[in-house]
């Protein structure tokens, strides 16, 4: 009800001042205790780990780690924190997201905008939160493509310590040919680099910390094969499906559909939901799937988890919908 009395407001100003904005209340508004969480206890045991429910929160929102304290009090199952990359940077110029109301949908070009691998651990280490955390890793928009991996090593060994779980971003249309590093052989050297140093940070730290990939939405047939073979091999030990697409189709005449970035929200919906049922089919339960892209409701978690997900991410939806969505989701998925 108050995310209703608010929406107007903050949709009255530009998106990233709202989005700021929304950040700072929820944090004083957990200083005071206001914050109530009615959420249901829906366990799920996935990688190894115990969930309290399946209804996470995607990357992007909380990319510092700055607000994991009162993010978590809404009742989120699993938090995941970043994109981080090793060096802070300052992401693409403003303005870079763009709200498109009538189709619930949101356009993105941020660019990896972070205070750096370092400030988020420091954030993640002054954090009560003792729940789920993902640490979503990528690279510096100035490292050279054919030089990524060191960036993503930077950044895995500076978290290891710090994650219940370290997802692998190679996904978002925001940095200048991070996407091709979902094909050929470089997808195979940052796998094989990766998950020889998880091997190593495990023995080094006597835990396991599973290594999660993030792929987009638009990806061929043979794209989805190829990368459900690479899994198979290195034994990665999730995927999250999907990022922001590229395509605007359904949106086509609307105001800011022309503005370049990822097209998140409902839009995307039906396109990452194929996606993620074409994964399911090649990796026939081997590797566990996590479903996020365009869930406005409780019945679209269900879509995805009948499309094969373990669980679930949200993020434009609560924009349009509010916490609420938190608790309907879990609800639904209770039910069964």
């Amino acid at each position: 009800m108050l995310y209703s009395l608010a929406r107007p407001l903050l949709f009255s100003l530009a998106p990233e001042r709202a989005h700021e904005l929304t950040l700072s209340l929820l944090k004083s508004a957990h200083r005071m205790r206001l914050i109530r969480s009615n959420i249901p206890a829906k366990p799920v045991t996935c990688m190894g780990i115990e969930f309290p429910n399946p209804v996470g929160l995607a990357a992007g929102l909380d990319k510092n780690g700055a607000y994991i304290d009162a993010l978590a009090a809404l009742g989120f199952g699993f938090i995941e924190i970043g994109t981080i990359t090793p060096r802070p940077q300052a992401g693409n110029p403003h303005p870079r997201l763009f709200r498109l109301p009538d189709a619930k949908a949101i356009i993105n070009r941020m660019g990896f905008n972070n205070e750096g691998v370092d400030a988020l651990v420091e954030h993640v280490k002054a954090a009560k939160f003792k729940g789920v955390l993902g640490i979503n890793i990528g690279k510096n928009a100035d490292t050279p493509v054919e030089n990524a991996v060191d960036d993503y090593l930077i950044c895995l060994e500076k978290v290891y310590n710090y994650a219940s779980y370290i997802t692998v971003n190679i996904s978002s249309p925001n940095t200048k040919n991070l996407r091709s590093l979902q094909s050929g052989d470089a997808l195979t050297e940052l796998l094989e680099t990766l998950k020889n140093r998880q091997l190593e940070l495990a023995e080094l730290h006597q835990h396991y910390v599973p290594l999660v990939l993030k792929v987009a939405p638009d990806l061929t047939p043979s794209d989805i094969e190829f990368i459900a073979k690479q899994l198979l091999q290195f034994k990665i030990d999730g995927l999250i499906v999907t990022n922001t697409t590229l395509s605007r189709e359904g949106v086509e005449t609307l105001q800011h559909a022309e503005e370049a970035g990822g097209l998140s929200g409902a839009p995307v919906f039906e396109k990452s939901t194929a996606c993620l049922a074409a994964f399911a089919a090649q990796l026939q339960g081997q590797i566990p799937l996590i479903g996020v892209g365009g869930i406005l409701s409780g019945e679209q978690a269900l879509a995805k988890q009948q499309a094969g997900a373990s669980l679930v991410q949200i993020y434009s939806g609560l924009i349009y919908t509010g916490p609420m969505l938190i608790e309907d989701c879990v609800n639904t998925l209770k039910a069964l």
